[in-house]
């Protein structure tokens, strides 16, 4: 059988469970799976294809916080070559005849060293062929020190220098092996062999996309938990679904929930168990994990912290979404939410509790209906599923080329 291995980058569990994911959906017995990251939650590989787990190393999702925090490198060329070495050794053993990477940026050296071919997974937001007014002024010290005026004002012409620094690492990493550089960091995260986007492309519009880049449709995933027992008692009125999820910036969620609880609806809170809410009101029902999909389902109103996964939920779920973004992933998601007319962005470090219920209010009143309802229907017309299936086919079929960049 073919060999197939999926390296993720557990920084942030959307790298982990799309990739199980799409291994899922590959037919039963007909490749051989093998899949490597840092941690293997229970709660993601339950009923989960045969799958052969390496242990692999990743920066900590608290060392990758801080660097974002602080708007530094994620990786030094130390780290990065130490991450090739891994992978070299992880290659060597699994010898495969594909790989597919989430966030793994070691793998645009190891890959092309041992000519395998790699498939990226990334979102077209990231794309260099994504078709934008600008990019989002995220939540950087920057802002703190400038003000959000002139930092807004300063941004834009900073950023191909600051996304050259950040690629820097791994391009000199790559000249050292005799690759050619990169350039950027939109150039980085969408190489590979093939690029694929976990994304409808009706909600991230491109031009002049290359034929190795494909559209999958979003990836989504739900944790396949038991319902929590205050589960039965909603119902009676309207809900509003608020995580953060792993990423997200908790520093304003119990103000929010307090806010939320005065409006006559029930709040259903999933924390990913990072932080207590005291005492919640009779109206606020918590729970340290929910299945995204039915907590969606279930609510009229979702709010996050805007990144693709839980928007993505609500989206197919057809319900809008006030996102209070942190990190620039997260921006870039709700930046193109937004402007597609499902929902509105909070600046997580500045919204105001009552403003994020008033918001949430006018979602509640039919706001956002109309984007919302062709946002769902994209999220529908594709089978991301299905269309992994074909490329894997045609990247492995005898007529497919071997080579890597």
């Amino acid at each position: 059988m073919k060999r197939i291995l999926f390296v993720a980058e557990a920084v942030t569990l959307a790298q982990v469970v799309r990739l199980v994911t799409l291994a899922r959906a590959l037919p039963a017995g007909q490749y051989a799976l093998h899949f490597a990251s840092a941690r293997f939650d229970p709660v993601v590989f339950a009923g989960a294809p045969q799958l052969t787990q390496h242990r692999i190393h990743s920066r900590s999702p608290a060392q990758v916080e801080r660097a974002v925090a602080w708007g530094s490198r994620i990786y030094s060329r130390r780290v990065l070559s130490r991450y090739v070495d891994e992978d070299l050794r992880l290659i060597d053993r699994v010898e495969p005849d594909l790989v597919v990477g989430d966030l793994r940026w070691s793998l645009l050296v190891s890959a092309p060293l041992r000519r395998v071919p790699h498939a990226a997974l990334i979102n077209a937001y990231w794309s260099p062929w994504a078709v934008r007014e600008r990019f989002p002024l995220p939540d950087h010290p920057i802002v703190k020190l400038l003000g959000e005026r002139m930092a807004a004002e300063y941004f834009p012409r900073a950023l191909p220098f600051v996304f050259r620094h950040f690629a820097r690492p791994l391009d000199s990493l790559r000249g050292r092996h005799g690759l050619a550089p990169l350039g950027g960091l939109l150039e980085l995260l969408t190489a590979g062999d093939l690029t694929l986007y976990a994304d409808p492309p009706e909600l991230i519009p491109t031009q002049g996309l290359p034929a190795t880049h494909h559209f999958l449709g979003p990836v989504q995933w739900a944790p396949e938990l038991p319902l929590p027992a205050w589960w039965e008692q909603l119902g009676g009125r309207p809900s509003v679904y608020v995580t953060l999820g792993s990423s997200g910036n908790l520093a304003a969620l119990p103000h929010i929930v307090s806010a939320l609880a005065q409006l006559p609806v029930d709040v259903m809170v999933a924390t990913a168990g990072r932080v207590r809410l005291e005492r919640p009101p009779a109206n606020v029902f918590v729970a340290d994990y929910l299945p995204g999909d039915l907590a969606a389902r279930r609510a009229s109103v979702v709010v996050c912290n805007g990144g693709s996964s839980t928007g993505y939920q609500a989206l197919a779920e057809g319900r809008p979404v006030v996102g209070l973004p942190w990190n620039l992933d997260q921006y870039l998601a709700m930046s193109f939410m937004e402007r597609a007319g499902t929902g509105v962005l909070l600046r997580a470090t500045r919204a105001r509790p009552a403003e994020v219920r008033e918001r949430v209010v006018a979602a509640l009143g039919g706001a956002h209906a109309a984007g919302v309802q062709r946002a769902q229907q994209a999220m529908h017309a594709h089978d991301s599923a299905e269309r992994f299936r074909q490329l894997v086919a045609h990247v492995l079929s005898p007529s497919s080329s071997r080579s890597s960049r």
